[in-house]
């Protein structure tokens, strides 16, 4: 059953209206008198509650499961390789869900490897569905797994690869015919360790039963791919590139609406009347947060980008400038993208795109679509880094952080306001936290999945009360 945000906050109607003009609240001392390291604008869930386990912090009334981590065994007798990334939900056939999941992995990292450190678990498999090898004839190691999950137990029932031989596969997004598009976050060329390029998407469907033949869909381009988002009215593909200092927003037109693989065109964003418009606000505030802007589309040549210079070539000609742009999701009408090290403290941004009701069209200029800062943190206590989004069914906005000391995972609200949902408490022997990745809601919106993705990798089912969100 579909769940409309309408259906899901009915409740919080009235409360989010009487917000709107309010300020922001203080929000980071407890009753007791110890002061919290986060900083809420509104409530949110309340204050989060130490976990007597030490492994992820939640507010009162919310659980949570850890459902894989890395090491252990799969169905299909490999072992749950390293580095979980992004990640989303589906339903199968038979009722269950699905996890497809990332693996931000490169070949030297074999004590993380499927297939084992001695590689023994190549014997496993259909060499042939491996995409690339070393030039000593090691596998690389990206790539995605899929986790079947009983939705009443959260009991994973089956785990298995589903995609191998990639390079660092990050974020992606799923598509709206019941796929994962996976992205090398890489540049790597054919040469040395690799036979073939890297850098590309792949389209790995949610109901494959073990690994998929690799094919990468050239026309999305060949860059350091982050994450991805369809538009189902348009067949349009939103793709972010995790690069700093000079990073693109792209948009691919696909000449056949979802059969990505076989050709389309590939453009970059730019604002109507500000060619080249520096997006990042290090140095002045060249789109202040909440303004609204009209944009047009720069086509892109040689998108297999032999060069590596596919951002500075759509740069000069026009495309606006963006940062690190990373997590990447399908809202309702249009999609928000995070850029991790956007604003004047370089602690990120969030931006929103609402496409024109002619998207990719001839006609597209009669109505562009338009772009807006949508967030920009100057704190850290209210976020810091954002990576990984994802559109809660309630219509807020879920962003997981890969700071410098405590990940969190953030709410915002349609007004922009920040609330904190949970913390990574577990730390490495050096008191380092990996980053949380991947946040994805069950298709009933009541189970929200995420990675924590080293020491040692594990990935996380919460429930609690989604329905209870106070601003």
């Amino acid at each position: 059953m579909s769940l409309s945000r309408r259906n899901f906050l009915k409740s919080a109607t009235a409360t989010s209206v009487a917000f709107a003009g309010l300020p922001a609240l203080a929000g980071c001392a407890r009753a007791d008198g110890i002061t919290q390291p986060w900083l809420n604008q509104v409530e949110g869930y309340g204050e989060l509650v130490a976990d007597p386990a030490g492994l992820f912090d939640l507010p009162e009334g919310f659980t949570y499961k850890v459902i894989s981590t890395v090491g252990d065994a799969m169905t299909d007798g490999l072992v749950a390789p390293g580095d979980f990334d992004g990640m989303a939900c589906f339903t199968r056939a038979d009722g269950k869900w699905v996890l497809v999941r990332n693996h931000e992995l490169n070949p030297d990292e074999i004590e993380k490897s499927a297939f084992g450190p001695d590689a023994a678990g190549l014997d496993l498999i259909d060499r042939d569905k491996v995409h690339d090898w070393t030039d000593d004839g090691a596998p690389h190691l990206g790539g995605t797994s899929h986790l079947v999950v009983d939705p009443e137990t959260l009991e994973v029932t089956e785990q298995y690869m589903s995609l191998a031989g990639t390079i660092n596969n990050c974020a992606g997004g799923p598509t709206p015919w019941g796929s994962w598009i996976t992205c090398e976050e890489t540049e790597w060329q054919a040469g040395g360790d690799a036979q073939v390029d890297h850098g590309y998407c792949f389209e790995v469907p949610a109901d494959a039963t073990g690994l998929v033949t690799p094919v990468p869909i050239i026309g999305m381009g060949r860059f350091r791919h982050e994450a991805i988002a369809v538009d189902p009215a348009s067949g349009c593909v939103y793709e972010t590139e995790d690069r700093r200092g000079l990073a693109l927003f792209y948009r691919y037109i696909p000449d056949v609406p979802g059969e990505l693989a076989r050709g389309g065109r590939l453009q970059a964003l730019a604002v109507r009347g500000q060619p080249g418009l520096d997006t990042r606000n290090w140095t002045g505030n060249s789109l202040p947060v909440g303004d609204w802007v009209e944009v047009e589309w720069v086509d892109l040549a040689d998108v297999e980008n032999p060069d590596n210079d596919l951002a500075e070539r759509g740069h000069a000609d026009g495309a606006a400038m963006f940062t690190r742009g990373e997590g990447l999701w399908w809202g309702e009408n249009e999609c928000y993208f995070a850029c991790t090290d956007g604003g004047p403290e370089r602690i990120g941004q969030i931006f929103r795109y609402q496409p024109s009701p002619f998207e990719g069209t001839d006609r597209e200029s009669e109505q562009p679509g338009r772009l807006q800062l949508f967030v920009q943190s100057d704190d850290a206590r209210v976020m810091e880094k954002c990576d990984n989004v994802c559109v809660a069914p309630w219509g807020d906005l879920i962003v997981v952080e890969d700071g410098d000391e405590d990940q969190y995972i953030r709410g915002v609200t349609p007004e922009g306001r920040v609330y904190t949902i949970g913390r990574n408490a577990d730390a490495d022997a050096l008191g380092e936290k990996s980053e949380i990745c991947g946040p994805c809601f069950s298709p009933d919106g009541s189970t929200l999945f995420f990675n924590i993705q080293r020491n040692p990798g594990r990935t996380f089912a919460v429930r609690g009360p989604w329905s209870g969100r106070s601003l």
